[in-house]
């Protein structure tokens, strides 16, 4: 089976590393015309000049800062104003680490805007031009703290719960348009969000990062951290034909660390 994705654009959040970056390069590698989005024009740049461009793409980029909401909502709809999306991956960086007891509502306002708003407001410029195109991929990066939260991620819990609760209602809205919505519950990858949050654990559990990430390792059934590439390709699978009976899911992507079934 061969993914080509020629003739597509799509739009990527989060794209300058991590996994966001990861799915840039493979959806390229498929062909399609990829919209880089973030924060760091510098590494933007670096990523657009290595994107595979030999299905004559022209690649672009979108400088945008997630955790300010109204400013990303100008920057998104000025770049719907000129171009229009057949894959919208929604990934932004995720809020910050801590548990209930300390997060108080000026928290979970700037969660909710960085998570669950900033995915609905991008999503709906999205929808038109898919609708009546009659073929749309919405995909979202979300956690398997959906499924299992952590005590110490209240926040990224939360929201992230609810932006796959409304995927799943608007999965069965756009159905009938050709338009597919997924979520993909991420497990431990190697990047730069799971050093971060080892670092955070290790400071408060007073032992090395080398001791937490091992501690990580040996809690997935395939005793590794995910390569992001790997990530890329369940993206570009979700983002093609071959996956146009497939909406509404929410799939993990975990190397068998999840305990639940459901």
């Amino acid at each position: 089976m061969k993914i080509i994705l020629n003739g597509k654009k799509a739009l990527v959040g989060g794209s300058s590393s991590g996994i966001g970056r990861a799915i840039a390069i493979e959806l390229a590698k498929c062909g399609a015309e990829v919209t880089l989005m973030a924060r760091s024009e510098e590494k933007l740049k670096v990523l657009l000049s290595e994107l595979d461009s030999s299905q004559g793409q022209k690649h672009h980029y979108l400088v945008t800062d997630f955790n300010d909401y109204e400013s990303h909502k100008n920057n998104v709809t000025q770049y719907f104003d000129e171009y229009q999306v057949d894959i919208l991956v929604n990934n932004t960086n995720g809020p910050q680490a801590g548990d209930i007891l300390h997060k108080g509502e000026n928290d979970y306002q700037l969660a909710f805007e960085l998570l669950f708003q900033n995915a609905v407001f991008t999503t709906r410029l999205a929808l038109p031009y898919m609708q009546c195109k009659g073929f749309g991929r919405i995909i979202n990066v979300s956690s398997m703290t959906v499924k299992e939260p952590q005590d110490s991620l209240v926040l990224s819990n939360t929201m992230r719960t609810a932006l796959v609760s409304w995927s799943k209602s608007l999965s069965n809205a756009v159905a009938v348009d050709g338009i597919t919505v997924n979520s993909i519950m991420t497990g431990y990858f190697d990047t730069e969000r799971l050093n971060s949050l080892m670092e955070i654990q290790a400071v408060s559990a007073g032992i090395g990062v080398e001791d937490i990430k091992k501690q990580r390792i040996a809690s997935v059934p395939v005793n590794r951290l995910g390569n992001p590439q790997e990530y890329g390709y369940l993206t570009a699978f979700l983002a093609s034909d071959y996956a146009s009976f497939l909406t509404g899911a929410a799939i993990p992507l975990d190397g068998g660390i999840a305990k639940t079934m459901f």
